[in-house]
């Protein structure tokens, strides 16, 4: 890999996507060609949401930006990059403990593949924002507004009305 960056990939599991993850992917849209949001999807790992349903939620929560598409992988990342040719993957940090951990996989991956990591700083308003923590807040009544897209905090409540199962 020589030269500039053109392609990245944003990874998560997206269960679910919120402010905080749209304000990392709106900002390496604007540094990248082209963004793939790329959902991870482990069978062994229980989500509120199914990957259809992330991808989906995701796909209308990045409509404003052209060069986003939206996709998914099973196994290593670096592997879905390769198969890509994707250059970089971009990292939000939230807080100085997300860097210790992203750092290990950041060198793990170059180990493994010719591809970058950029860490992105998460914006102060969205500093203490995790999908883990919303569907706690919800799950006890909460109100989570404003910490994700509208459509997705209705699906959300309506989901743990339902008893929460996992999809």
């Amino acid at each position: 890999m020589t030269g500039r960056l053109h392609r990245a990939v944003c990874p998560g599991s997206f269960d679910p996507v919120t402010n905080g993850h749209l304000d990392i992917i709106e900002r390496a849209a604007r540094l990248f060609d082209e963004v793939v949001v790329a959902v991870g999807v482990n069978a062994s790992k229980s989500r509120l949401f199914s990957a259809d349903e992330r991808l989906e939620m995701l796909t209308r929560a990045c409509a404003p930006w052209e060069n986003v598409r939206i996709d998914t992988f099973t196994g290593l990342l670096t592997e879905f990059c390769v198969e890509q040719e994707i250059d970089a993957i971009v990292k939000g940090l939230r807080a100085v403990s997300d860097f210790d951990y992203e750092l290990q996989m950041a060198q793990m991956n170059s180990h493994l593949a010719p591809v970058e990591t950029v860490f992105m700083p998460t914006s102060p308003e969205w500093s203490f924002v995790a999908s883990s923590l919303v569907k706690e807040v919800a799950t006890f009544g909460g109100d989570v507004t404003g910490l994700v897209p509208e459509f997705v905090r209705e699906q959300l409540v309506a989901r743990l009305a339902e008893g929460g199962e996992t999809r």
